[in-house]
C-alpha cells in the first residue's frame, strides 16, 4: 500500500477515536437539553474558535475562506448537519450500539457513491469487502430479534447523509485545503444552529458547561482529522476504516451507559474490523479486477 494511503487511513481511525467521545458526550447532554441547543452552542465556540485561527497572519482569512467549489461546501456543511441531529436524537432513543450499528452502512454507501459522483474505480475485492463489513452489522442487529418500527429509519437516514458528506469531503479536497473545508463546514452549522435558537433557547448547567466543552475539543479535534484524511487517500480506500467509529461508540456506550453488548455484537464487530484490515493489506496496487 502507498505511504500516504496508510496516513490517510491512521489518521482516519484517531478521528474515529475521537468522534466516538464526542458521540457520547453528545448523548449524556441530549439526554437533558434540546438536540438544537446543545449543537448551537456547540458550533457557536467551533466557529469561534476556526475565526480566532484564521486571523492568525494578514490574508490568512482570505486564502481559508476562498473556495473553489462553494456550492460543494454549503452542502457538506448542510449534510453534516442533518446527519449529526438525526444520530444524536436516535443515541436517546435506541442508544449509541444500535445507532451506530445501523449507521455503519455509511462506509458502503460512501464507496458506491465515490463510483457515482467521482468517478473512482470501485472494483470487485472493494465491494466484496465492504458488503463482508456489512454482512458484520447484521450480525450486530441480530434481526430475528428486531421489531421494525419507524424510530429505526433515524440511523439509516443520518447514514445516508453521511455517507454524500464523506463523498463530497474528498471531492473538495482536490481543490481546497483542509483549514478551508473545516472552515465553511464549521462556520455553515454555526448559522443553521443559530436559526432555531431564540425560540427553544435554555441555559446550561454550569457542571454541564464542562461537559460541553469536552464535546467541542473532540468535535474539533474529530472532524479535522476526519477531513484532513481524504487528502491522503481515496473515499473507497478510507470508508471501510470508518467502520471504527462503530467499535469505539460501542464500547463508550457500555462503559457510560451500560448499553448492552451481546455476543452477536462482538461477532459481528469483528467482522466490520477484518474487511477494514483486508483492504488496507491488499491497497491500492492490488485491488484491481
Amino acid at each position: 500500500m502507498e505511504g500516504s494511503s496508510r496516513k490517510g487511513i491512521s489518521i482516519l481511525i484517531v478521528a474515529t477515536f475521537f468522534l466516538a467521545m464526542m458521540d457520547g458526550f453528545s448523548r449524556y447532554l441530549a439526554e437533558l437539553y434540546d438536540v438544537f441547543v446543545i449543537n448551537m452552542f456547540r458550533f457557536w465556540i467551533i466557529g469561534s474558535f476556526v475565526i480566532l485561527i484564521s486571523l492568525r497572519g494578514k490574508g490568512v482569512l482570505k486564502s481559508i475562506l476562498l473556495t473553489k467549489q462553494p456550492f460543494a461546501q454549503v452542502s457538506r456543511g448542510l449534510l453534516f448537519i442533518s446527519s449529526l441531529l438525526t444520530a444524536i436524537y436516535s443515541y436517546t432513543q435506541v442508544g449509541l450500539i444500535f445507532t451506530h450499528s445501523l449507521m455503519a452502512v455509511a462506509p458502503l454507501l460512501a464507496v458506491l457513491l465515490s463510483g457515482l459522483i467521482l468517478k473512482e474505480k470501485i472494483t470487485r475485492v472493494k465491494l466484496v469487502a465492504v458488503f463482508l463489513g456489512f454482512l458484520g452489522v447484521v450480525v450486530i442487529l441480530n434481526p430475528l430479534n428486531i421489531e421494525i418500527t419507524l424510530t429505526l429509519l433515524l440511523p439509516l437516514f443520518s447514514a445516508i447523509n453521511f455517507a454524500l458528506y464523506a463523498v463530497l469531503t474528498r471531492k473538495v479536497a482536490s481543490t481546497d485545503n483542509t483549514e478551508t473545508s473545516f472552515f465553511w463546514v464549521s462556520i455553515v452549522a454555526a448559522i443553521v444552529m443559530t436559526l432555531p435558537g431564540p425560540v427553544i433557547y435554555r441555559p446550561i448547567e454550569f457542571l454541564d458547561i464542562y461537559w460541553l466543552f469536552l464535546l467541542c475539543i473532540c468535535s474539533l479535534l474529530g472532524h479535522f482529522l476526519l477531513t484532513n484524511a481524504y487528502r491522503y487517500a481515496e473515499a473507497s480506500i478510507l470508508q471501510p476504516f470508518a467502520y471504527f467509529h462503530l467499535l469505539f461508540a460501542s464500547m463508550v456506550g457500555v462503559v457510560f451507559f451500560k448499553d448492552p453488548l451481546t455476543i452477536s455484537t462482538i461477532i459481528g464487530g469483528v467482522m466490520i474490523v477484518a474487511s477494514g484490515i483486508f483492504i488496507a493489506k491488499k491497497g491500492t496496487k492490488d485491488l484491481v479486477e
